[in-house]
This record gives structure tokens, C-alpha cells and sequence, in this order.
């Protein structure tokens, strides 16, 4: 061990699971490769513990992924095997087709697809020789998706290998054919499934026009996962910024798709994607579905009957107010939302929001909360509402009050302050917390905002 025992305490902070700790010491000199008291190298520990952060920092800081162990393998090679694609992706380490000779990556791909092809309780039959019913439960796997992880024989493994073939392929620059990894997707028809997001994030980095074309063309399959799959495919190429030409062919195909799409829970989809483009047609494609019986639908139409926030029409407003009303909480709060830049324009609208103000939803509250915290209406009414919901149990809703009154200067903001209690680091970059904190030092220093212009 190194001077001071920094391999030592290395060790240590892999097996505690602190990512923290793991990087300060590698930061100070600590071994990355150091290995743990059965012979095997730290980063070995962390990806048998699932440990993706931990993994990540002792790669970054210089671990070797490719160093070859007694038994053949090395830490890259477990990943694949373990079935983590979080932790796959973070032993993986840098330009791997350059890294790695081509036998080598075969190798790899035949383990990733061996395990995806036969299925992880299959494949732990077949390893451990136990025969009996697997046990499986879904566990999250990275910040925004899950995978089931599988138990039987004592072996554990997560059945994360599609995504990581996927990964792989593109990592080694293989293009798998489109309608393969759509299939893959689909496997498991779950949005937040690890196979489903690596499908569309590596169909997204492939740019081509035959790669669009080709995903595009299951909106027409007959079974509904491959034509959400396109929808979250469009949805997720949106945000993540799109050519002029892509984003033209993209609202032009959804608005065509939302006009003809008949299942409740497809067109909801479908709407949801078109209404992050701006399209001539959207408002009219709005009021189509302002009443549509099922109430996914309903509750994004509101996002379709405006265009950065401003209502085209009186027939928009009108539509607008009547989802305020609507029998499903979701629907008004989405009609609230959406309202919450026009209100000050409006006094119809400002009067269908204040009611929102007493919904019996909490949500609904809260989303009233928010659009009336923006409101430049200076009505007396306005302020009395954000008083109100600054007792509302969700801290959100009391944020929302608090900054709504700390804009107006009102004398009840200290009340709606101290009510709201401490956020804590998670708002440090708030706007929202920025504001009632310049409210707070105002007040220390003895002056006084203008109240906004009604």
C-alpha cells in the first residue's frame, strides 16, 4: 500500500459506495488499479455492486477496464456479463474501437447477445444448474430508467444486455439494422426501459435520412409499441434540436398523424410530440380535440392552443376556460399551465384561474399557484389568492405563492416567507428562491420594490 494508506482507504471508500471519497483519493495519488484483499481490482468491486458512479470515477481517475484477470476476463468484459447498462457505460472508457483489437470486441458482442438471446433467468439456469422459478424485480438502474434484475442459484444479474448489445454495436460502429433495434425496444414496451431509451438514443446519433425514414415507418406497424416508439423517438429528436429540414418533415408528419390517429392513448402521444414544434394548423388541430371523451387527450390539448403562450383566437381563450372546468383534475391544471402567461391579458382568464385557486385538487392548486405568481394583474383579488395558497401543504405551491407576492412587494410576503420554511441546496439556482431572497435583503436594507403595473 501507498504512503499514508491511500490505497488502503481506497479500497475502503469502493466498497462504502462513495463516488465522493473514491476521486479526492485518486486525486491525491491513490492506485486505481489497487486491488481488493481477494486480488481483484477495485473497479471489479464496483461493477459486482452495481456501483455506476463509483465505476465511473475510478475509470476517469485511470482504472485500466481491459486488464486482463486470472480467470481470463477483466472489468469490461463482467460489466457486459453483469448486465448493468449504467455500469457498462461507465467501465466502457474511451474510443473502445480503437482500443480494443478486433477478436476483442467480437468477444464482447457474442456475450452481450448470447445473454440477450437467451434470456437472464435462462442463461443463470444454465450457469448455476438450478432449475426453479427465477427471482425478479424491477430496480432503477441510472437516474431515468429501470431493468429487471434477476436472482436464482445465488447469481444476480440484470437483464440490461439489450441495451448494452446496443450500445456495443454503435460503441464498435456496427449498424445494426433499424428495424432490429426497434424490435429491441419493443421488447420490453416500457418508455423508461433501459433497452428502450438505448435504441432511441443510438437511432438518434445515427443522422441519416434511410435511418429516419426507416423509424418513421413504424407508425404504420400494427402493433401500438412500435408506433410509440416513433412518437418518443420525434418527441426526444425534438429536444434535442433538430435541422431546419428534419424539424419541417417532423410537425408536418405528427400533424398529419394527429389528425388521423383514433386510439385515445396514441393520439395523446402523438399530440404531446407535435405541440414542441410550432405548426399553422396547431390551434385548429386544439379545438378539434378540446372535447375528445378520453381525458389523456384533453390534457394536451391546452399545449396546442397557443404558441409561446398567447392564444391566437377568442375561440382558443373560450377553449381554454372551458378545460379549466374540465371533470379531470389533470386537464385543469394542464389548461391552467398553459393559461399562465395570458391571464394578465385577459380577465376571463384571470377569473377561470382564481376559481382554480380553490380546486379541490392539490395539484390543480398548484399549477394556479404558479400562474398567478406570473400574473401582472395587479387586481387585489390576485394577491389575496397567493396569500391563500401560501398555506397550501405542497411546498411547491407555497414557493409559488411566496414568489408571486415577493414580485408584488405585498406586506403578507414575510408571512408567505416563513411559511415557505427552508429550500435547501436543491433550489440554490431557483429563480423563484433568487427572487424572495432579493425580497429578504430589501427588507434588511429598508427599501422597497415598485409593485407591478396592472
Amino acid at each position: 500500500m501507498r504512503e499514508g494508506g491511500l490505497d488502503s482507504r481506497l479500497v475502503s471508500a469502493v466498497r462504502a459506495g462513495d463516488a465522493e471519497a473514491v476521486r479526492a483519493l485518486l486525486d491525491e495519488g491513490a492506485d486505481p488499479n489497487t486491488a481488493d484483499t481477494d486480488g481483484l481490482p477495485v473497479l471489479c468491486v464496483a461493477v459486482a455492486a452495481y456501483d455506476a458512479p463509483v465505476a465511473e470515477a475510478l475509470v476517469e481517475g485511470g482504472a485500466d477496464p481491459d486488464r486482463t484477470l486470472p480467470d481470463g476476463t477483466n472489468a469490461l468484459w463482467r460489466a457486459v456479463d453483469g448486465g448493468s447498462p449504467a455500469v457498462f457505460s461507465a467501465v466502457l472508457g474511451k474510443e473502445p474501437r480503437l482500443r480494443l483489437p478486433e477478436a476483442d470486441r467480437e468477444r464482447l458482442l457474442a456475450l452481450a447477445r448470447a445473454w440477450y438471446e437467451t434470456g437472464a433467468a435462462e442463461e443463470l439456469r444454465r450457469r448455476t444448474g438450478v432449475f426453479g422459478a427465477a427471482a425478479t424485480v424491477r430496480v432503477q438502474d441510472d437516474e431515468y430508467d429501470h431493468v429487471d434484475q434477476v436472482s436464482l442459484g445465488g447469481r444476480v444479474v440484470r437483464a440490461g444486455h439489450g441495451a448494452i448489445l446496443t450500445s456495443l454495436e454503435w460503441a464498435f460502429r456496427v449498424l445494426t439494422p433499424v428495424d432490429e433495434l426497434v424490435t429491441r425496444a419493443v421488447r420490453q414496451p416500457d418508455e423508461i426501459h433501459v433497452d428502450w431509451s438505448a435504441a432511441y438514443w443510438i437511432l438518434t446519433e445515427r443522422r441519416s435520412f434511410e435511418t429516419w425514414s426507416a423509424v418513421v415507418a413504424h407508425r404504420h406497424h400494427p402493433d401500438q409499441a412500435h408506433r410509440r416508439f416513433v412518437v418518443d423517438f420525434l418527441r426526444r429528436r425534438s429536444l434535442l434540436g433538430n435541422s431546419p429540414y428534419y424539424a419541417k418533415k417532423e410537425r408536418e408528419l405528427l400533424a398529419v398523424w394527429a389528425a388521423e390517429e383514433t386510439d385515445g392513448e396514441m393520439l395523446a402521444k402523438v399530440l404531446a410530440a407535435f405541440t414542441q414544434y410550432e405548426h399553422a394548423d396547431q390551434e385548429a388541430l386544439g379545438l378539434r380535440y378540446t372535447d375528445h371523451p378520453d381525458p389523456r387527450v384533453r390534457r394536451e390539448v391546452p399545449y396546442a392552443l397557443f404558441t409561446y403562450g398567447v392564444p391566437h383566437t377568442s375561440e382558443a381563450r373560450s377553449a381554454l376556460i372551458t378545460l379549466m372546468r374540465d371533470p379531470d383534475a389533470e386537464v385543469r391544471a394542464a389548461a391552467c399551465t398553459a393559461g399562465m402567461h395570458v391571464a394578465a391579458r385577459h380577465t376571463e382568464i384571470t377569473q377561470a384561474v382564481l376559481l382554480l385557486a380553490e380546486d379541490p385538487d392539490a395539484d390543480t392548486r398548484a399549477a394556479a399557484a404558479a400562474a398567478l405568481a406570473v400574473s401582472r394583474d395587479g387586481a387585489p383579488a390576485v394577491a389575496d389568492a397567493l396569500v391563500a395558497l401560501s398555506h397550501e401543504e405542497s411546498r411547491l405551491a407555497r414557493l409559488e405563492a411566496a414568489y408571486g407576492l415577493a414580485l408584488r412587494d405585498d406586506p403578507r410576503t414575510a408571512g408567505a416567507v416563513e411559511r415557505l420554511g427552508p429550500l435547501g441546496a436543491d433550489f440554490e439556482h431557483d429563480h423563484r428562491a433568487d427572487v424572495i431572497w432579493r425580497w429578504r435583503r430589501r427588507q434588511e436594507d429598508g427599501d422597497a420594490m415598485t409593485p407591478p403595473a396592472s
